[in-house]
């Protein structure tokens, strides 16, 4: 992780905190993530985007995709949802690994 000092105009600090508290639950640098994840994905990325998570119950030991901990079978996980960019040959190119997240990486994405 990485921190990064920017200043924001008024308006904008507004409508960050606006969005973050309605969808993020309060989460700056989560909704920041999904701003720049949406612009990439209309600005005509090539490949896949990951557009959101869908929750999964882990029906065998597997590791977290970001920080690499075992999780057991049993616990609740997160699976990204790709959305495909613009590029014709991203159907290749979406990833083929088995990508789960666990809670904790998730929430400070």
């Amino acid at each position: 992780m990485k921190r990064l000092n920017f200043t924001l105009d008024d308006d904008t600090v507004m409508l960050l905190e606006k969005l973050a508290g309605k969808y993020y639950g309060g989460n700056k640098s989560q909704t920041v993530r999904a701003a720049l994840e949406s612009l990439a994905s209309h600005a005509g990325q090539e490949g896949w985007v990951i557009k959101g998570y869908t929750p999964v119950k882990a029906d065998h030991e597997v590791s977290c995709h970001s920080c690499g901990n075992e999780q057991n079978e049993g616990n609740m996980l997160f699976k990204p949802v790709f959305e495909r960019g613009s590029s014709p040959g991203a159907i290749k190119r979406i990833p083929s690994e088995e990508w789960v997240e666990c809670p904790d990486c998730l929430e400070t994405k």
